[in-house]
C-alpha cells in the first residue's frame, strides 16, 4: 500500500523516501526546454526519522537509490498528483520572492516519485500545505537546502515541467505469479511520465497494461518461457518500443533495461 507523505514545516517529519546523498539531477541551471511556463506554489520540506528505514512512496518506485532516483525526488500535493498519472514527471523548482531565505541564482530539478495527503483538519490557507486547491511541493531536506535555508519552512516558489534526463534506458521490474505479471517501469526520461504500455511474448501480439498503481502496470498473461518486449508511451504521445528485453527464461523478481526516450 502506498505510504502518503504529510508535510511539517520544520524538523519533525516522516521519512517517505530513501535518505541518501545522490544528488546527480541537481542543478543550478536551466536544463532541457520547459514543457510548460513559471508558475506560482509553495514547498516545504521532510527530514529522515531514521536513515536506516527504505520507504517508497505513492509511486511505487521503491529504493529510490536502487531505481536511480536518489534524493532528487519530490512529493506532490494532490493539485498536482494526478492520481498518480503524473509519476515520473521533472520539475524544475526555484525559490522566489523572500530574499532572507533564498539562495540566489539556484534551481533544482525534481523527479515526482510521492504524494502529499491532504489534511483536511486545517484549511488550506491554515496548515493544510496540501489541501485543494493548493499547488505544493515536498522535497527531502537535502534537496531544499539547494534553493533555500531550512528555516525558510514553507517557502514560495516557482515550477515548471521540464524533460527528464536519465542514464540509462527504461528499467523494467516484472513481479507477480503465475499468470498474472506486475511491471513497473522506471527511470524514464522524455516526458518521464508514463500513460500506456503494452507487453508481448514471442508468442502473443500486442497487449494492453492496465494501470494498478503509480508506474506499476499489470496484466493477466501466460507469458513464461518466451522472451518480453515492451512498448511504452509517455504523457506526450511520444512511444518507445523495446523489443526481446526480458530473455527467455526470465523470472519474477529480475529487472531489465530497454530503449530509452530523447531528452
Amino acid at each position: 500500500m502506498a505510504l502518503l507523505l504529510v508535510p511539517l514545516i520544520y524538523s519533525l517529519f516522516t521519512l517517505l523516501s530513501t535518505a541518501n546523498s545522490h544528488f546527480s539531477s541537481f542543478s543550478s541551471t536551466s536544463p532541457s526546454a520547459s514543457f510548460s511556463e513559471w508558475r506560482p506554489a509553495r514547498a516545504t520540506y521532510y527530514a529522515a526519522a531514521d536513515p536506516r528505514d527504505a520507504v517508497g512512496g505513492a509511486c511505487g518506485y521503491g529504493d529510490l537509490v536502487k531505481s536511480g532516483y536518489g534524493m532528487a525526488t519530490v512529493g506532490l500535493s494532490e493539485a498536482l498528483f494526478e492520481r498518480g498519472q503524473i509519476c515520473g514527471a521533472c520539475f524544475e523548482l526555484r525559490c522566489v520572492e523572500d530574499l532572507r531565505w533564498c539562495i540566489p541564482g539556484t534551481s533544482i530539478i525534481l523527479t515526482a516519485t510521492n504524494f502529499c495527503a491532504p489534511n483536511y483538519g486545517f484549511t488550506a490557507d491554515g496548515g493544510g500545505h496540501c489541501n485543494p486547491p493548493n499547488k505544493h511541493f515536498v522535497l527531502p531536506i537535502e534537496a531544499f537546502e539547494k534553493i533555500a535555508l531550512w528555516k525558510a519552512g514553507n517557502m514560495p516558489v516557482q515550477y515548471r515541467r521540464i524533460k527528464c534526463r536519465k542514464e540509462g534506458g527504461i528499467r523494467f521490474t516484472i513481479d507477480g505469479s503465475s499468470i498474472f505479471i506486475s511491471v513497473l517501469v522506471s527511470n524514464v526520461a522524455g516526458a518521464g511520465d508514463v500513460s500506456a504500455v503494452k507487453i508481448k511474448g514471442s508468442r502473443t501480439g500486442w497487449l494492453s497494461m492496465g494501470r494498478n498503481w503509480g508506474q506499476n502496470w499489470h496484466i493477466n498473461a501466460d507469458l513464461k518461457n518466451q522472451p518480453i518486449s515492451f512498448e511504452v508511451t509517455n504523457s506526450d504521445g511520444v512511444t518507445v518500443t523495446s523489443y526481446n528485453v526480458a530473455p527467455k527464461n526470465w523470472n519474477f523478481g529480475q529487472s531489465f533495461e530497454g530503449k530509452q526516450f530523447a531528452s
